[in-house]
């Protein structure tokens, strides 16, 4: 009994011995960071610098030649549609002058017509707009459309509507100048002894001196320009993308505009997206191809001023509901993207297919379910079937 007593005991002994060579000789499980598989909104964002601008400037210039009077005003200071700006003294007329004065009169009696055709139709586009969003609103009441068409139909009318106000503004700016021109040629004309007549220059419309090119009395000749008036209250944003991304943005997509100085983003929606491109070189030294995307924002803020620099995101595509995992977790397999999926502590290698991207997260369309975990940053130790052990948080 002793003897076999004994031999139990180093038969144990011997096991055990011979496990913990086993563990010793193991290889250790690598320690990962996981994340699990879940549904949720999803948001793909442009992001790039921007700057603001006044939507509507009047560029005032000098109607004759003759000598400008040193102006009152200041950056800033706030004018009424009518109030003066500036003060010449035109120069006597010559023949060179009054011919000059003539073809300006005629080209300005041209852009008022060009103004007022521009009228007309942009008011027809705004009727027609503003029907097609009465009846999205009717049928969206009834469930037959879908919130996006009716938010499309609301901006369509919106754009409209700007656009209206736009060719509004341009024909007051036009009618403006022909009576601009029309002043000029008669101060010219007239004589008053040896004296000859003060031509006063107005405001074409109501606004903020934006920004004052002459500030001192001196001769000025014809079209030069003195200053530009707009509406701050009336502000856009210009942001300007890779001619890459600005194939994505449409007109009426969500933007929404940060460090801009205040404590909240604004928002608002793409406007305009420019046909033609330019190029920049980049900080890098290298020419780059941008494209110019207009904003509209929802509210002007008091405090925003033009040309201030702001960061824009345009919103290209978004979701509420989708598969998404952290972008991090996946990695090339060939074509294709392929994940590691944590799976009774063993890393398991899975082809996924993948959908939208924002940088942070990625939509799954094929090869996950909500819950199963994945690892992050997969490194060369990780491959299928190798044992991990998640990291505690």
């Amino acid at each position: 009994m002793k003897i076999r007593r004994k031999h139990i005991i180093s038969f144990v002994v011997l096991a055990a011995v011979l496990v913990l060579l086993v563990r010793a000789f193991m290889p250790a499980p690598v320690l990962v960071d996981s994340a699990t598989a879940e549904v949720g909104p999803l948001r793909v964002t442009i992001s790039e610098e921007g700057r603001t601008r006044v939507r509507q400037r009047y560029l005032i210039t000098a109607p004759a030649s003759g000598r400008l009077a040193r102006p009152a005003l200041n950056e800033g200071d706030r004018v009424g549609q009518g109030d003066e700006l500036a003060r010449i003294t035109p120069s006597p007329l010559g023949s060179r002058e009054s011919a000059e004065a003539r073809a300006r009169i005629e080209t300005a009696e041209a852009l008022v017509r060009e103004a007022e055709a521009n009228v007309a139709r942009a008011r027809v586009e705004q009727e027609e707009a503003a029907r097609g969003r009465d009846r999205a609103e009717q049928l969206a009441a009834s469930g037959s459309i879908s919130r996006e068409r009716l938010e499309r139909a609301v901006h369509a009318a919106t754009v409209a509507e700007r656009t209206l106000e736009s060719s509004l503004f341009r024909h007051r700016a036009a009618v403006s100048e022909h009576e601009v021109a029309q002043a000029a040629l008669l101060a010219l004309r007239e004589e008053r002894g040896d004296a000859r007549a003060v031509l006063s220059v107005t405001a074409p419309v109501g606004g903020r001196v934006l920004r004052l090119f002459e500030e001192s009395e001196r001769v000025v000749a014809a079209g030069t320009p003195l200053m530009e008036v707009g509406d701050p209250g009336d502000m856009e944003v210009t942001i300007d993308v890779l001619s890459t991304d600005a194939v994505r943005v449409d007109v009426g997509q969500t933007v929404w505009i940060e460090e801009w100085g205040g404590p909240d983003p604004l928002s608002g929606k793409v406007s305009r997206v420019e046909p033609a491109a330019f190029t920049r070189v980049s900080a890098l030294g290298v020419d780059e191809q941008r494209v110019n995307v207009i904003v509209d924002l929802d509210v002007t803020p008091a405090e925003l001023g033009d040309g201030y620099r702001v960061t824009g995101r345009i919103v290209v595509w978004e979701k509420e509901d989708v598969l998404k995992i952290p972008s991090s977790a996946l990695f090339r397999i060939g074509e294709s993207w392929g994940v590691f999926v944590v799976e009774e502590g063993l890393a398991r290698s899975r082809e996924v297919s993948v959908g939208q991207r924002n940088g942070i997260e990625a939509e799954i369309l094929e090869g996950l379910a909500a819950g199963d975990p994945v690892i992050l940053h997969p490194n060369p130790r990780i491959a299928d079937g190798v044992d991990v052990e998640t990291r505690a948080d």
